[in-house]
């Protein structure tokens, strides 16, 4: 009965010993002190690329996953891209619908909507391709990211040329510019990345 008394009452002081250690762990103080260091590691990272602010900005929300893995970035920085050139196709398509939209308008909209779709699904590919560098052919498939990547600007600069040169209303191709300018910076730090990977 003693010893139960006794083992009952040393519970509690007990468990509060286990816990400090566990909060004093060095795996918990790495816990606490990596986050400011994956922050950093994003930065330091995104100042070799072609729009180092907007990187940070976009990026800086995945430090805690990405961690310090550099590939784990470049997949990151393609999503981004995705997610942006997604953006784009839904802005175009509804420019479709637009009242007041001319012939020629319309025209290169609609090549300008194919152009973004492609850029989605070659993005989709680079990111593909990231994921096979543990294969065997670990260049071909880094050098096949690189190459999807590169498409993606040429997807966005051959949808901008599409309205150069024709009559368009200034807001339609405002909006068509700023959706490709985007598209274009984010495929762009992509590159960067991937091309500073090893």
């Amino acid at each position: 009965m003693e010893v139960y008394s006794t083992c009952k009452s040393l519970k509690f002081p007990l468990l509060a010993i286990v816990l400090f250690i566990s909060l004093t762990s060095p795996a918990a103080t790495a816990a606490r002190v990596s986050r400011p260091t994956y922050t950093n590691f994003v930065k330091t990272k995104c100042n070799i690329t072609t729009y180092p602010s907007l990187c940070q900005k976009t990026l800086i929300p995945y430090a805690s996953s990405v961690k310090i893995n550099s590939t784990r970035l470049c997949k990151a920085a393609l999503n981004v891209a995705i997610s942006g050139a997604r953006s784009a196709t839904v802005a175009v398509s509804e420019l479709k619908k637009k009242k007041g939209i001319t012939k020629i308008e319309a025209a290169a909209i609609k090549d300008c909507f194919e152009d973004v779709k492609d850029a989605v699904y070659e993005l989709k590919l680079a990111v593909d391709a990231m994921g096979h560098l543990s294969d065997k052919d670990k260049e071909f498939q880094l050098a096949n990211a690189k190459t999807y990547a590169s498409a993606v600007i040429t997807d966005a600069d051959s949808c901008t040329e599409g309205f150069s040169g024709r009559k368009v209303n200034p807001a339609v191709k405002k909006i068509v510019n700023s959706c490709m300018a985007n598209i274009t910076k984010l495929a762009s730090n992509a590159l960067a990345l991937i091309n500073h990977l090893y």
